[in-house]
Order: C-alpha cells, then structure tokens, then sequence
C-alpha cells in the first residue's frame, strides 16, 4: 500500500507544470485588464462586457475538447494506443471552433439592442468581430494541450503559456498603445492581440507534437461519439457555470459599465486562485481516470481523498490572504477609486466562496476520471440556474444590492454544487 505522499507527488507531477500554464492563462487576462483600465475605463468596460457574451458562446467547444483528456487517460489504462487519435481530436475540436466562430459573429448584430451604453457598443463589436476568427487557433491550442495531458506530457504546453504572456503584453501595449508607424487601437488592440496569441500557441503545440512522436491519420466515429458522450454534460455545465457568472457582467453593465469592470476584476481574482485546484482537478481526472480504466479502485480513492484535499486547503489559504489585504489586492489591477469601492464590497463574499470552489472543482474532477459526467451538468444547472441567478436577481436588483448581491446568489451555489457532487460520488465510493 503506497504512503500519502505518493499520491500528493503523482498529483502534483501532473498539476504543477499545469498550474504553471494556467497562471500564464491567468496573467494573460490580467494583461489585457490592466492594459485595458490604463488605457480608459470605457476600454475596460467594453471588453468585460464582449469577453463575458464571447466566452458563453465558446463554453461548448471548450467543454467538449475537454474530453479529449479524461477518455484518453481511459483508454491508456485499458491498455488501447492512443496516438491514433491525434487527428481525430483536432478535427474534433476545429468543428465546435467553426460553429463557435459562426454564432458569435450572428450575435453582433443584436449588441445595439442589449441595452448597453451607446459609448460601448461599437467597442463590444469590434472585439468580438476579431475574437470570432480566433476561435480555431484557440481550439487547436485546447485540443492538443488535451491530447497531451492525457499522455501526462504537461511541462511543454505550459511553458509554452508563460512565454505566451509576455508576447500577450508586448502586444495589447504596442497596438492599444501604438508604437512607432502603429496607430492606436484601443480595444481593437487587445482583440488583434490575443488573435495572434492563440494562434501562435496552436501551432507551436501542432509543431511540438509532430517533432515528440510518429503520428498517423486515423478515423473512427466511435471515438466522436465518446468525446460527445463525455464532454457535453461538461460542455453544457461550463456552459451554465459561464452564463451565471458572465450574465452579471452583462445584467450590471445595462445599469453602468463601471459594474460590468468590477465583476470582470473580481473573476480575475477569482481565477488568479482558482487555477491551482483546477490543475490538480485536472491531475485527479487523469489518475482517477487511468485507475478507473484498469480497475484499481484503491488508487481511485486515494487519489481523490488526496486530491480534494490538496485543494481546499490551498483555496482556504487563499482566503485568508484575501481578507487580510484586499485594499491592496485591489490597488493592484486598477487606480479608478470608484471601481476600487465597488470591489470591495463583495471581497469578503468572494474570500469564503473560494473554499466552495476549491471543493467544487476537485469533485468535478473525479466525476469526469470515472466518467460520471452527467452530474456535473445537473448539479451546475441546479445550483446556477435554480439558486444563484434567480436569488441574486432579487438581492442584486430587487433590494439593490448590486453586486453583493449576485455574488451572495453565487455563494451559494457553489455550496450546493459540493453537497450534490459529494452525495453522488458517496454512492459510488462507499460500497
């Protein structure tokens, strides 16, 4: 019987380079943020508003190439070779890309009628006309990255995104900017900028793959079905989860885009932590996985019980941080006063909702390496859809709470998703 330890290292081999990567996604963000509030509030508010209607409509493809992974992981412990399902994935993932690229570029059109102010709505259309186009360098990126991490292959791809944040920066300065012969572009600079990031970190990865390993061209549709019988109750959980929290920015930003900024800065935060338990969320999916498709059901529990405790107790650190020095926090990613205030009055709500998430996301993680994918789905759907949205439309709205409000809805949604998950899961572990 292998002591604790080894299943915190095994965990950790695969969650650390993740980590890694994701603090780059997460800084590549930030970048654009604070690029964004230096270059004008109005700049700020536009992309919150654009990113928040453009990551709903991407959720799917997302949720659904992030399959590739978990089922892969499967296959490996069953003993199948995978690298035959190389192109297949790709494939895949350009597929939910184009549709993607084809809802958001109908959604333009409606933006006048949302309400929004007049000042923000060509800003909004431009960055998600340029941000449509960007959805198959995106996918490439997100499909290889998962074909790689199902091989536990992670160090690479993620260092791939550090390097991405600095060529992110570098980029949103000189074209919102300007620089030299470049004009400045304001928010049409952050959307050229993240164009061409994606795709540059797409076909590094397609390069990269190409030079590791021998590849073929390989066709089976038992393999499509899989990936959609695995990752749609994922896709449409992301989707549910996206919706909740960007419909606030949206909700907000009819009232004034100031609060559309503000809830944009406090996902920020909210990522900033949140990408440590989904790395090892994503090392639980894999090891749960690889265990589960050889039968061993004793490293599935260790590896989970490891895993969620991995998490939690990291995300309560973070709280802890959180509520000591949010002035601080805060300072950092924007120097409007009137924003500052707005986030602070929800930093201790988002401090506790930290500790749900962490829990959240560790026993989604083991859903997805048992394929039991269908509950993530009901349990988004029930807690977002049932609790959060409609609980933080009278506190926020009704009772004028604004943003405290909706972000007491989402506190307890989260609470519930964890007692779903851990019921579901009991019934599976303990027999």
């Amino acid at each position: 019987m292998q002591k604790p330890i080894f299943y915190i290292k095994e965990l950790l081999k695969i969650a650390s380079p993740i980590i890694l990567g994701n603090v780059g996604f997460i800084l590549i963000g930030i970048g654009d943020i604070i690029v964004a509030g230096r270059h004008s509030t109005d700049t700020f508010a536009a992309i919150s508003i654009a990113a928040a209607i453009v990551n709903c409509i991407m959720t799917i493809a997302i949720g659904l190439t992030s399959s590739i992974s978990p089922l892969l992981s499967n296959y490996r412990g069953e003993g199948k070779p995978i690298k035959r399902y190389f192109y297949p994935s790709i494939r895949f993932a350009l597929f939910w890309a184009l549709l993607s690229c084809i809802i958001i570029l109908i959604f333009i059109p409606i933006i006048p009628k949302m309400g929004f102010e007049y000042k923000l709505i060509k800003p909004i259309q431009d960055y998600m006309l340029i941000s449509a186009f960007s959805t198959f360098g995106g996918g490439l990126h997100h499909s290889l990255k998962e074909f790689l991490q199902a091989f536990e292959i992670v160090l690479f791809p993620n260092l791939l995104t550090i390097f991405s944040v600095f060529l992110n920066l570098i980029l949103n300065i000189i074209f919102v900017f300007g620089w030299g012969i470049i004009p400045s572009m304001g928010v049409i600079g952050l959307a050229v900028s993240s164009f061409i990031v994606r795709y540059f970190m797409g076909f590094v990865l397609l390069w990269y793959c190409h030079r590791l390993m021998e590849l073929r061209n390989y066709h089976e549709k038992g393999y499509y079905k899989n990936l959609v019988k695995i990752g749609l109750p994922i896709a449409l959980a992301i989707l549910v989860e996206f919706v909740a929290f960007n419909s606030v920015a949206i909700i907000m930003g009819r009232i004034a885009g100031i609060y559309a900024a503000a809830q944009n800065l406090l996902c920020t935060l909210i990522n900033l932590t949140f990408m440590v338990p989904f790395a090892i969320s994503n090392g639980i999916a894999v090891k749960v996985g690889f265990a589960n498709g050889a039968g061993n059901f004793e490293d599935m529990k260790k590896y989970s019980f490891t895993g969620v405790g991995m998490s939690v107790g990291f995300m309560t650190l973070c709280t802890i941080t959180y509520l000591l020095f949010p002035k601080f926090i805060v300072s950092i990613f924007t120097p409007d006063i009137k924003l500052c205030e707005i986030v602070l009055q929800v930093m201790i709500i988002l401090g506790f909702y930290q500790i749900f998430d962490g829990l959240q996301i560790s026993l989604s993680g083991i859903c997805k390496g048992i394929k039991q994918t269908k509950i993530i789905l009901l349990a988004n759907f029930l807690a977002y859809w049932c609790v959060s949205i409609p609980l933080g439309c009278y506190l926020g709205l009704h009772l004028k709470m604004n943003l405290i409000g909706f972000w007491t809805g989402l506190l307890s949604s989260s609470i519930m998703l964890c007692i779903i998950m851990i019921t579901q899961l009991r019934k599976y572990y303990v027999k």
